[in-house]
Parts: structure tokens; sequence; C-alpha cells
């Protein structure tokens, strides 16, 4: 079965991560969560009330990572879904998530990046010269690191995909749906026998 892995840590956005998780599997997919330890983890939920000018955070559900990232071998892995939250604020600095983010680039294979998400291609050094969504108050850290940040709900960039938010999910997720889709098919065809004359 091709799998989809997905990175979550404590404080995962509940919103941007769970909707991922079924829909990969609704075409076939396995969504395989990692995190920096394989355990459960503490999602939240993010959302700006109104009269504010910042998000407020309240507890949310819990998910289980199944492997670590020291485990992970990309290559076992047909895309990758970032989520947002503030996990992407500490797990940016996991050498194995690194190395995981910028195999997927290397190979380009399909990548996608929300909200908060956005700091992690950012750490990895992935995204200079091309652009990007994520939500306003991580414009600094995209363009700082060479992206142009565009203020759309689905954005794509070679072999990456990126909204601002879980509201995005409409207009991001159908796009990663046919990346993955289509890289499956050039990747078979890669691997094809020959025709025999």
């Amino acid at each position: 079965m091709p799998r989809v892995l997905i990175t979550i840590g404590d404080a995962a956005e509940a919103m941007d991560t769970l909707y991922p998780v079924y829909r990969v599997q609704e075409d076939g997919y396995e969504a395989v969560v990692a995190g920096p330890e394989a355990r459960v983890y503490p999602l939240v939920m993010h959302e700006i009330p109104p009269g504010w000018d910042i998000t407020r955070e309240q507890p949310s559900y819990h998910l289980e990572a199944t492997i670590a990232f020291r485990d992970v071998d990309p290559a076992e892995y047909d895309g990758l879904f970032l989520t947002g939250g503030r996990a992407p604020e500490y797990i940016r600095y996991d050498p194995d998530l690194m190395r995981i983010v910028r195999y997927f680039f290397a190979h380009e294979k399909p990548v996608a990046v929300v909200c908060h998400g956005a700091e992690i291609v950012a750490t990895a050094n992935v995204i200079a010269g091309r652009r990007m969504a994520t939500i306003p108050k991580c414009k600094f850290d995209i363009e700082v690191c060479g992206a142009t940040f565009v203020d759309e709900g689905c954005v794509r960039s070679g072999n990456m995909v990126s909204g601002r938010g879980w509201f995005d999910q409409h207009l991001y997720m159908p796009e990663f749906m046919r990346m993955l889709r289509a890289d499956r098919r050039a990747r078979s065809a890669d691997f094809a026998p020959a025709a025999v004359a």
C-alpha cells in the first residue's frame, strides 16, 4: 500500500492534521503519523475569536505517532504532509526531520505544507526561489529563507503545495492528492518492463 508520512509533535493543530490523515486514506494511501518519539501527542485547536488580533489555543484531541523521525526511511513513502500548529516551532530542530524533508525535495516527491509547517521547510533550507502560502505571521520565516509569500489558499511550486490554514483544505488537499497520483504513475512507468520487439 502506498504511504504518506504526516508529521506531528506536541500542540500540532487538530484541524490541520486530522483531515489529511483521513483524506489520504480515502484514496488508498496509508497515513503514517511520525513524531520526535513514537507516542501519543496532544493536539490543539487554534482560532481567532471575534475581536481578537491573535490566535487563541485550546486543547483538542490526541493522536498517536506510530514511528519516531529517527526511524523513518523517506524512500518508503509516496508523500509528506507537514502540519501546522505550534509543533513546528520545536520539531524543526530535529535533525532526522530535516533529513526526511530534504530527501523529499531532493527526489521531487510530493510535499504539502500548511500554516506553521512553513517553519519546517524554511529551516530545512529547501524553499529558496519558491512561491508558497502560509499564515501571515509566518511570512517573515519564509521570506528570510528566499521564498515568496502568496496570500492564497493553494499555491503549487514544483513538488510542494501549500495552504494558509485548515480553512484552505478544500483547495490544497485536492492538489496534493493529484500530485500523489501523478507521481505514483510516473514512478511506476519508470519501472515498467521494456516492450519486446
